[in-house]
């Protein structure tokens, strides 16, 4: 109870997520996990009337990598980012614009982001987007936030014709504001040449989600990536 503000959550949407996060912390002993990819919706909502997200960002903030809608390619990135920098590592969407800032961009998810890595308190809430077509209490555990300003190193992998190709970037989280009610964890980060960027992910394939942790650990990452791993890295 101690992570977060839980006092909007009815008892039993809390009890299911506990239980959940024991059945999870099980899985990953018995067989010996360093990383995991959870489905989280929309299947959880419907049988389970839950959102397992605040669970993905306590496991991440002890070190567990936990890759949002059983996306593999980025719970591999996260491992690699995590070990790179020895911090956190979390999986976010490219979301807004922000304002017409042509370099800034809001970073979001529905809550997996760790504590470790926001700035002041959050708060446990239904999921907004969900909740209309699941209806009302029945996705309860997404964790609203919003992200401490840091340096980062940006990536995300898939595969493609039997090869595995990545992109690796840097960036800057700012402390521009964002509305309180904006849903999930987020923040305003600031990529050089983000147009550029977000031309080449769009253009190569890769998809919506972008993996993150603190530093500048670009080299590396590639140097390991590509020398060790032979996967196929692009620098934006």
């Amino acid at each position: 109870r101690n992570y977060s503000n839980w006092s909007s959550v009815p008892r039993e949407a809390f009890d299911k997520l506990v239980r959940l996060g024991v059945a999870i912390d099980d899985l990953i002993e018995e067989c010996g996990l360093d990383a995991v990819a959870i489905r989280c919706w929309l299947e959880m909502q419907q049988q389970l009337g839950i959102s397992p997200c605040v669970l993905l960002s306590e496991l991440n903030n002890r070190g567990m990598v936990a890759a949002c809608e059983v996306d593999v390619g980025n719970a591999v990135t996260m491992y690699g980012l995590s070990k790179a920098s020895g911090d956190v590592a979390t999986c976010l969407d490219w979301n807004n614009n922000y304002g017409d800032d042509p370099e800034k961009c809001i970073l979001f998810h529905c809550g997996n982001v760790p504590h470790s890595m926001l700035c002041g308190p959050s708060e446990i809430t239904e999921h907004s987007i969900l909740a209309n077509v699941v209806g009302k209490g029945c996705s309860y555990g997404c964790n609203l936030g919003r992200i401490a300003p840091t340096d980062f190193t940006f990536g995300s992998l898939l595969t493609e014709d039997g090869k595995i190709k990545t992109y690796l970037g840097r960036g800057r989280f700012t402390d521009a504001p964002i509305p309180d009610d904006f849903f999930g964890s987020a923040g305003a980060a600031e990529i050089p040449n983000l147009q550029q960027v977000l031309q080449m992910i769009c253009r190569t394939g890769h998809r919506h989600h972008v993996s993150l942790s603190s530093g500048l650990v670009v080299e590396p990452m590639a140097e390991a990536f590509e020398k060790y791993l032979g996967f196929e890295v692009t620098r934006v």
